[in-house]
């Protein structure tokens, strides 16, 4: 069960200095895929988190993309997607373990106050209509349909820290 990050977990995107989580929610709110390149269900869940991604890119959110990897290895795993997309990586699931994620892929949503509002773990469509629809809600803005014709059919994912 995800639980709220410390305000003083520093996400490290791919280009540029890290950051606290605190320093990222003095604007936004936070909404993170959190993927392992590792496995085949991240894999098969990388053209639903870039819907996700597209549809809330420009609401009053911030999106990002945590992955479990080095840069080279995220860089491979999302090719242009790593340049379009603001994207942490977390080699050694730091900030994994400190969101209490079980199973990847997930999806996290953390309001200005730093408090995980919603998050899904694996994927199941409606855990992930859930997550979406509330923050659609938050932001006053539209959600993804789950699941679109291309999505994968449910899975529970792999395990979050390896």
């Amino acid at each position: 069960m995800a639980t709220d990050p410390s305000p003083e977990l520093a996400l490290k995107p791919l280009n540029g200095a890290s950051r606290t989580v605190d320093e990222l929610l003095t604007t936004f709110h936070l909404l993170l895929v959190v993927l392992d390149p590792y496995t085949n269900e991240s894999s098969w869940i990388l053209p639903t988190a870039a819907r996700v991604i597209q549809t809330f890119e420009q609401a009053d959110c911030r999106v990002a993309i945590l992955i479990a990897a080095d840069e080279r290895d995220a860089k491979q795993f999302l090719g242009p997607m790593a340049s379009e997309v603001l994207t942490f990586v977390d080699p050694e699931r730091e900030a994994i373990k400190s969101f209490g994620l079980e199973r990847l892929p997930a999806l996290v949503h953390v309001d200005l106050g730093g408090h995980v509002v919603n998050a899904a773990e694996g994927w199941h469509p409606a855990d992930w209509r859930r997550v979406c629809d509330a923050l659609a809600r938050a932001m006053s803005w539209s959600s993804p349909a789950f699941p679109a014709a291309k999505d994968p059919g449910p899975f529970q994912g792999s395990p979050a820290l390896g």
